[in-house]
């Protein structure tokens, strides 16, 4: 019974099955806040409302014909793809949304959880650059060098932001982190700072506008996966969405209180929150326009990361205080 129960967990809920559905579910939220942001309709043909584009684009792809270039690594460039969404799918596991309770949330939880899911959602762009570079096409190559460029530019501020509120919680668990917001709702407050930074850094570690430099289909066609088609293309389709679930349920769970109450409970704030935090984002990319890399990496070193600075003295004092 009990290897059933984690075999369901695995893969159903809050396995792959559960990220799947949720994951392409806020590729149609994001595509059509972004749409309607910009007087646009968005995906609307298939399934209502258009809620199945995603999930057809998904298996359009799957059907269609897996194209190697002859001068690729072969075997890196079909085994990056699997790589990539078996580590989304390992940090998905790491949210507490599937049972409200610190001492049990989460399939995998423990102290320390935080730093593992960071590292987690660092992997994906290694992964993307090493697509580039295993492909051996010009335009890869600078796509994959584009993402390695900005990784040294948001890294450490998303790092300093999403940390300054597990030092004031005491804990690097995720669950008790949420937990201790949760009961003092207030000391959110303190962590608005960190918040925005938080939220810019998933903006460029996502790659969407205005950090979609690595893949500017108006300079270097299709960037960092120009080479890759059919199935392997699905795959880092589907790993960049559950991405976006993953790291939008990351700062719901630091910075808007996590998820409390009834298992019921605890997963309709699973979803209004990063539902909220995807539209924030989606606010982000209809704002504003591509920069260039040198730009981001300037921007995150002389705004972001002092801001997490600020965020982090803003704690530590507070933290003093409350002693």
């Amino acid at each position: 019974m009990a290897v059933l129960k984690t075999i369901l967990y695995l893969l159903v809920y809050p396995g792959l099955l559960f990220l799947f559905v949720y994951g392409t579910f806020c590729e149609w939220f994001d595509r059509k806040v972004y749409a309607r942001l910009q007087n646009r309709m968005g995906p609307t043909h298939t399934g209502r409302w258009g809620l199945l584009q995603p999930v057809a684009d998904f298996f359009k792809l799957m059907a269609k014909e897996d194209i190697v270039p002859d001068a690729a690594d072969k075997p890196l460039f079909t085994l990056l793809p699997i790589v990539g969404l078996a580590v989304v799918a390992t940090a998905g596991l790491l949210m507490p949304l599937w049972n409200p309770f610190p001492e049990a949330a989460g399939l995998i939880s423990f102290q320390g959880d935080i730093i593992v899911l960071l590292y987690l959602l660092s992997l994906p762009t290694l992964i993307a650059f090493l697509a580039g570079w295993s492909s051996t096409n010009i335009f890869s190559q600078i796509g994959g060098t584009r993402v390695l460029t900005m990784l040294f530019g948001y890294e450490v501020p998303l790092f300093m932001a999403v940390l300054s509120p597990a030092i004031l919680a005491n804990s690097w668990r995720i669950a008790e982190i949420g937990a201790f917001y949760r009961a003092r709702p207030l000391l959110l407050l303190p962590n608005v700072i960190g918040f925005v930074v938080a939220l810019i850094c998933v903006q460029a570690k996502l790659e969407r506008t205005p950090f979609d430099i690595p893949h500017a289909e108006t300079e270097i066609v299709g960037g960092t996966f120009t080479e890759y088609s059919g199935k392997k293309l699905a795959f880092f389709r589907l790993m960049t969405d559950i991405e976006l679930v993953v790291s939008s349920g990351l700062i719901a769970a630091i910075f808007l209180g996590g998820f409390g109450g009834s298992p019921i409970l605890a997963f309709l704030q699973f979803v209004v929150k990063t539902l909220a935090v995807i539209f924030l984002l989606s606010l982000i990319r209809a704002l504003t326009s591509r920069i260039r890399v040198d730009q981001v990496v300037a921007f995150a070193w002389k705004t972001m990361a002092p801001l997490a600075v600020l965020q982090l003295l803003i704690v530590i004092i507070i933290k003093g205080l409350l002693k």
